[in-house]
């Protein structure tokens, strides 16, 4: 354990010793302080004070596509759930959230996550590839720890790098928040449907289940990036291929998802868990079990040819 302990250090030391990755974390910090700006030179801060006959007006319309036979049943459920929180609303004398609120900018703000996920691709990518490229990976090998250790002590060095990302965007989303919008409306509850009720949830749990959700993506694409790194021993390659399939990886699996059931085992159909929240599957049947289990296979998959390949690879190749 002591052993774990102190490689981990030392990767950490390795990472926060580079340039890049303070101005990584420095560019994180400017774009949540810029998103603040634009959402506070955007919105009018007014509250709209008719919005119960704007939602009643918005029930109507939803009743009216209801009764549309033609609609696919995933858009009748969802169409559903928004009636019944809508409704909930106006019952309870609960208004919408207002667009110059601190809990929609960190809502807005947690969209920075894929900032991170493409900072911590890169961390991950070069944290095995530059000690073949550095020809540094033999002095690593000859400690008289394991190989396995040594490269989970790799693994997660860059899982911690993107956790700390994380803490970081939330603090400065939260505090931007509350200097750009102040703490008016703290305390109104998010409402959620969940089994055939309307639930209010506290707005904070909300927001950090939002964060926990888009940060799926983060450790599954960096786990993938330190795969193909560990693989390939090219850190260029894992950055490519990483960031084009975080790009283009939904897009394509929604283009086969409309032709092929079997779309729903391909990862990025599975990344993305917050679509059961709104009760909207990639793929009409999925649960969120099934995503949760594809994604333990992904993750364990990805782990397991990283481990394969490094203790049995020849450094000397």
């Amino acid at each position: 354990m002591a052993n774990i302990v102190k490689l981990i250090q030392n990767e950490n030391m390795k990472i926060y010793r580079r340039v890049s990755t303070w101005i990584m974390l420095a560019i994180l910090l400017v774009a949540t302080i810029i998103v603040g700006i634009v959402m506070d030179l955007s919105t009018n801060n007014n509250t709209d004070q008719n919005w119960q006959q704007s939602l009643q007006q918005q029930n109507e319309s939803i009743k009216t596509s209801l009764e549309n036979e033609g609609a696919p049943s995933l858009v009748k459920d969802s169409f559903k759930r928004e009636l019944a929180v809508n409704e909930y609303r106006i019952e309870h004398n609960i208004p919408p959230m207002s667009a110059d609120s601190l809990w929609n900018f960190m809502l807005n703000a947690a969209e920075i996550i894929s900032l991170i996920t493409l900072f911590t691709i890169i961390v991950g990518a070069s944290s095995v590839a530059s000690e073949f490229s550095w020809g540094t990976i033999k002095l690593l090998l000859i400690r008289p720890v394991s190989r396995s250790k040594i490269l989970l002590s790799k693994y997660l060095g860059t899982i911690l790098f993107a956790l700390l990302s994380l803490l970081l965007l939330f603090v400065v989303s939260f505090i931007v928040g509350i200097i750009a919008f102040g703490v008016e409306g703290a305390s109104q509850p998010h409402l959620v449907y969940k089994d055939g009720a309307v639930k209010e949830v506290h707005m904070i749990a909300h927001v950090l289940s939002v964060f926990g959700l888009k940060s799926i993506n983060l450790i599954m694409m960096s786990t993938f990036a330190f795969m193909i790194s560990t693989v390939f021993r090219s850190s260029s390659l894992a950055i490519g291929l990483a960031i084009f399939l975080m790009f283009a990886g939904v897009n394509i699996t929604s283009i086969l998802a409309m032709k092929f059931e079997w779309a729903k085992y391909i990862l990025f159909a599975n990344t993305d868990l917050s679509v059961y929240l709104k009760g909207t599957p990639f793929v009409e049947g999925m649960t969120i079990t099934f995503s949760i289990v594809m994604l333990l296979i992904y993750f364990v998959i990805f782990n397991a040819i990283s481990w394969f390949i490094f203790n049995k690879r020849d450094v000397a190749a």
